[in-house]
């Protein structure tokens, strides 16, 4: 944690670092506990039963059974499974599929897979505040409809979609729904019982535990959600996700989870302060405009355009500060933001704009850190303008 200590750390939507309590409780499942939990002998039930713990506890911090929980390498390979595995489950009704031009790649790659296979995509075009249009989504559901996938707070702008009226209206129409919500569970209140979501994928490592660790909610309750499996072998995680079970990322996720449920409500507060403070003093600035819904969005999240300036450029003149220009998902190739683009920005704006996202380890003094030093780029750019 030294080096981290050392740097002003903006870039929270990418990777969060391990709580320090995070890694006292997994420690020991990386040495003295780490019989296989699928093993019969009492050493490996043992800690299968942790295991069943754990996955009761992740459950129970999005209201889920712990039967609709399935364990994943991370959100990705849980999109996998729950995007193809309804597209192959339910392609007797049809092989039409609806999502979001500002979807994370994981949903609109494994989408543009899809259409090589036969299916079509409708991509739903987002209002300049990355909102989706309600009546559009309306409109594009049809009877052969199988699944809507609606990202819940986005992971650049972080503007959050009405994922309960979606949810709704998606099924009104005979379709299920899926929302992406790595950025969400962790930060906010997930309920998903009373969302009404059929699936449902987030990541441990945008919530302080390690990276290796996901899970995917599939609906059991009511009308029961089917996957076609897309990992054989062993038959894990109820035939859905075969492969021996990544117990010390499980117990990692679960003590998160544990973490996040009690300090909530003091990070929203915390970060969102940090948050408006950091985005009070570069509005000062000329030319600068922040990307995405004022209201709409999750508290630790801030895209900002510096119109004119050159974001790659800024971003390597801060040495000891991470700060991001997009998705770290994405490939390394330089081409501007897919999500900015959506939202109706042309390709100068989207280079020119910086993601500020913040996390519980931040300090004013960062703040204080990164709001100089972008004066200072700034300043000197608009000089040999």
């Amino acid at each position: 944690m030294d080096e981290f200590h050392n740097i002003s750390y903006f870039d929270y939507n990418s990777t969060t670092p391990i709580d320090p309590r995070v890694l006292d409780a997994m420690l020991p499942f990386l040495q003295d506990n780490f019989a296989n939990p699928s093993s019969t002998h009492h050493f490996g039930q043992s800690i299968n039963e942790k295991v069943k713990q754990a996955r009761e506890q992740i459950a129970d911090f999005i209201n889920a059974e712990p039967s609709e929980l399935i364990f994943t390498s991370g959100a990705t390979e849980a999109i996998n499974i729950a995007i193809k595995g309804v597209a192959e489950s339910y392609s007797s009704k049809g092989k039409h599929i609806i999502t979001v031009s500002t979807e994370h790649k994981a949903v609109l790659d494994t989408c543009k897979d899809l259409e090589r296979k036969g299916f079509e995509i409708t991509y739903l075009t987002v209002q300049n505040n990355g909102l989706i249009d309600l009546d559009e989504l309306q409109k594009a559901i049809r009877p052969d409809t199988l699944l809507v996938s609606v990202m819940y707070a986005n992971n650049e702008t972080g503007v959050i979609q009405p994922i309960k009226e979606i949810a709704k209206l998606s099924h009104e129409e005979g379709a299920l729904f899926m929302t992406d919500a790595t950025q969400a569970v962790g930060k906010i209140e997930i309920d998903a019982d009373d969302l009404g979501v059929d699936l449902l994928c987030f990541s441990g490592h945008k919530m302080y535990a390690q990276k290796g660790i996901g899970a995917l909610y599939v609906r059991q309750r009511g009308n029961k959600v089917r996957l076609t499996p897309q990992i054989h072998g062993g038959g894990h995680e109820q035939g859905l996700r075969s492969g021996t079970l990544n117990v010390p990322g499980i117990i990692a996720l679960a003590k998160a989870c544990e973490i996040a449920s009690q300090e909530m409500m003091q990070n929203q507060n915390t970060i969102s302060e940090l948050r408006d403070s950091l985005e009070v003093q570069l509005f000062k600035l000329p030319n600068t405009s922040l990307n995405g819904d004022v209201k709409n969005r999750i508290y630790n999240t801030s895209n900002i355009c510096f119109k004119g300036q050159d974001a790659n450029v800024m971003i390597g003149r801060m040495k000891n500060i991470a700060l991001s220009n997009g998705s770290a998902c994405s490939s390394a190739v330089v081409e501007p933001s897919h999500v900015l683009k959506a939202m109706g920005l042309g390709e100068d704006d989207a280079f020119a704009s910086i993601r500020f996202s913040l996390g519980k380890f931040n300090t004013k003094e960062d703040i204080e850190t990164v709001i100089q030093k972008i004066k200072e780029i700034t300043q000197t750019n608009n000089n040999y303008a």
